[in-house]
């Protein structure tokens, strides 16, 4: 089995649940971290067991024991976080959103092809069991079409302009936060929508706090999408259907669930607690396709990273958001 040296680039949060589902791999080296405070990636590294402690992005993106670096950084930030390493011959898996808008991400996927590497958004759904179930579901025909889609996403946290969640020059609002996960949803169950509508609210900031989206599709079949930093409803999608209805969801325990209503039918509930909520599946992905000699996923291939930031700028677009030198 080949082994890969992975980095992590922003040690924070996601970084420490991903670095514990690196833990899960054999063939997984936890190597390097790179901060722009030593100190934070010394800590880092001595709590999760890498080799290297990096004080800046440069000298992690410039090891060249590195193999794959995953991207933490700030959505503003992922465009030329991005860049530096795959210039600097890094294969990559870059934490969603991709990008903050079309141009950067067509950007990022124009150099990983010149310099023949590996490039992938990391999106968390389409490795995790429940998504699976809900695949094998549909597929059955048990439920029939699917004629309309709801989504959201919603957690409060406290208001801080300098927290990524609320500052512009960041990157900040709930849709590239966590609306994106909604959005995904629709783009999976249902595909790009030809009609886009949708109404945001903003922070004091300036950031958009919260938004509802609206998706209308020629064959008939509709979306509503909602995110929000203002409510606390969590995370869940519900299909509706010919047939019945599906709930495709994640409690705050993380326990992935699928509850399956077809109509004149007890309900069936399925329930899944995948270790390392399911992150080293991102990597072990990465890692099945560079010993295949893949450069990108067929699970999330660039073409899907491309019709989400579409649909995310159309999203923008509608409801006003703008970032900072747009």
């Amino acid at each position: 089995m080949k082994k890969y040296n992975w980095g992590i680039l922003a040690p924070g949060k996601m970084s420490a649940k991903f670095a514990q589902g690196l833990k899960l791999l054999n063939n997984a080296v936890l190597y390097s971290v790179g901060s722009r405070d030593t100190g934070r990636a010394e800590k880092f590294a001595s709590e999760f067991g890498f080799l290297k402690a990096y004080g800046s992005y440069e000298e992690l993106a410039a090891d060249d024991k590195t193999d794959i670096v995953y991207i933490a950084s700030p959505h503003s930030h992922h465009h030329q976080h991005t860049l530096m390493c795959l210039r600097n011959g890094k294969n990559v898996i870059c934490e969603k959103a991709f990008a903050l808008n079309t141009r950067q991400v067509q950007e990022m996927i124009e150099e990983a092809r010149k310099q023949n590497l590996f490039l992938m958004e990391a999106l968390w759904p389409p490795f995790q069991p429940f998504y699976k179930k809900a695949h094998e579901i549909l597929k059955s025909g048990i439920l029939g079409e699917i004629l309309h889609l709801h989504g959201w996403f919603s957690f409060q946290p406290p208001f801080d302009p300098a927290d990524r969640k609320f500052n512009l020059l960041l990157g900040g609002g709930s849709l590239l936060d966590i609306g994106i996960y909604p959005v995904i949803d629709a783009l999976t169950f249902i595909g790009v929508p030809d009609e886009i509508n949708a109404f945001a609210i903003f922070s004091p900031s300036g950031s958009e706090e919260s938004i509802t989206v609206s998706f209308r599709y020629k064959s008939g079949k509709m979306a509503d999408l909602y995110s929000s930093f203002k409510t606390n409803e969590g995370i869940g999608c519900k299909l509706l259907c010919e047939k019945g209805n599906m709930i495709v969801s994640r409690g705050r325990d993380m326990n992935q669930r699928v509850i399956l209503e077809v109509h004149g039918k007890p309900v069936e509930e399925f329930v899944f607690r995948p270790e390392a909520m399911g992150y080293h599946w991102e990597a072990e992905e990465v890692m099945r396709c560079l010993d295949n000699n893949l450069r990108e996923s067929p699970v999330v291939p660039l073409s899907f990273s491309l019709d989400l930031i579409r649909t995310l700028d159309r999203i923008r677009e509608k409801a006003g958001i703008v970032f900072p030198g747009e």
